[in-house]
């Protein structure tokens, strides 16, 4: 007989500090009760990437996305302001918008015509004469809280919770700064997919280099493992390690080059990876229980013809740790499922972003009880 949902839950020792901690019960990882669940508080009460600033630049520029489940369509209006709707025709529900980017003077649904403002006011309805008591003004596009932060687009389903300013954290936003990725430029997006749950790929991401050795050798050649730092902060983790350039790998090293690499983890599934004159973002969105989408973006100093065989064996170093990674989720998926498995307990010296992870998901899957 399964355990009840709530039971589920509060089966992880929250107060346990990183020293007595074991990971999350395997039907976290498993149970589409949990999965559901997930929808509804964790990713729908925290902010969510779904662009970059570059795309919505200009006025009448505008991305599409989804969160769970939910359209959004984000634009710049007239006036220069920044906004997020909700992507859904006011008359029968269709997308508005149907491209994943581009730019228009107007939001035109394709089904009956209806026709918005840039500013999301309901403008046109076409051959509604006749029908009494509708208030166009009281049928403009529904909004959802955007905001931009560094070079990345950000958008929140639920209206109340934190700004994202405040959900980000000072703490944060003050080492971003140190890095200077403000001045990388975007080259190329890449996607994979992964047979596994989620989380799974974010613990691995979070495991403090601990798998580095094992399943990175050629990564880990260049970095120097026993210097490697976790630093934990209210809603993110920064994982760093000194870069050893004069050993190792010879390609990885030709593209992993500076005197560290800074690997930023933003609760609950975004991820900044960056070191000397490039960078790549994870996305991880859950497709599934056991399916999972990972969107890469990568960011170089220079993204010139000259540099573009620097940046794509760049590309490509990162394109075989990905698939080290794919390989070792997938198989953790399958052992999630067996009975032999229990949840193991947490390093210390490593895993304490995994330790904040577990933490941080048990407050939103209670909350979302209540």
């Amino acid at each position: 007989m399964r355990s009840s949902l709530r039971k589920l839950v509060e089966s992880y020792k929250e107060g346990a500090s990183l020293a007595e901690a074991c990971a999350p019960p395997a039907a976290w990882y498993t149970d589409p009760r949990i999965f559901e669940l997930e929808q509804r508080t964790v990713f729908c009460r925290s902010w969510q990437t779904v662009g970059r600033a570059d795309q919505v630049r200009e006025r009448g520029q505008y991305i599409t996305a989804e969160i769970t489940g939910e359209p959004i369509l984000v634009v710049r209006g007239g006036d220069d302001v920044l906004r997020g709707f909700f992507n859904v025709c006011r008359h029968k529900g269709a997308a508005i918008m149907t491209e994943r980017e581009g730019r228009t003077q107007n939001l035109r649904c394709p089904y009956h015509g209806w026709t918005y403002s840039l500013e999301g006011e309901l403008k046109g309805t076409p051959d509604f004469a006749g029908v009494r008591n509708f208030d166009p003004s009281a049928n403009g596009l529904v909004p959802c809280q955007t905001a931009l932060w560094q070079n990345w687009l950000f958008v929140k389903v639920e209206t109340h919770g934190p700004s994202l300013e405040r959900f980000l954290g000072a703490d944060l936003t003050g080492r971003i700064h140190k890095s200077g990725i403000e001045n990388l430029r975007w080259l190329e997006r890449r996607s994979y997919t992964l047979n596994c749950n989620w989380k799974v790929f974010v613990d691995n991401y979070l495991d403090g280099g601990y798998h580095v050795p094992h399943l990175h050798r050629e990564l880990n050649s260049v970095l120097d493992y026993s210097q490697y730092t976790i630093e934990t902060g209210e809603r993110f983790c920064l994982q760093s390690s000194p870069i050893v350039n004069d050993r190792g790998d010879s390609d990885t090293a030709a593209v992993r080059r500076g005197d560290r690499a800074l690997y930023f983890w933003i609760y609950p599934n975004f991820m900044i990876n960056w070191c000397e004159g490039a960078m790549d973002t994870n996305l991880v969105i859950p497709r599934g229980i056991d399916r999972t989408e990972v969107i890469f973006d990568f960011y170089f100093e220079t993204i010139s013809e000259q540099a573009r065989e620097q940046n794509l064996a760049s590309i490509a170093v990162s394109e075989r740790i990905q698939a080290e990674d794919v390989a070792i989720c997938e198989s953790v998926k399958r052992g999630l499922a067996s009975r032999a498995y229990k949840p193991g307990r947490l390093s210390v010296r490593r895993e304490a972003g995994e330790h904040l992870f577990h933490k941080l998901l048990y407050a939103d899957l209670k909350a979302g009880m209540e």
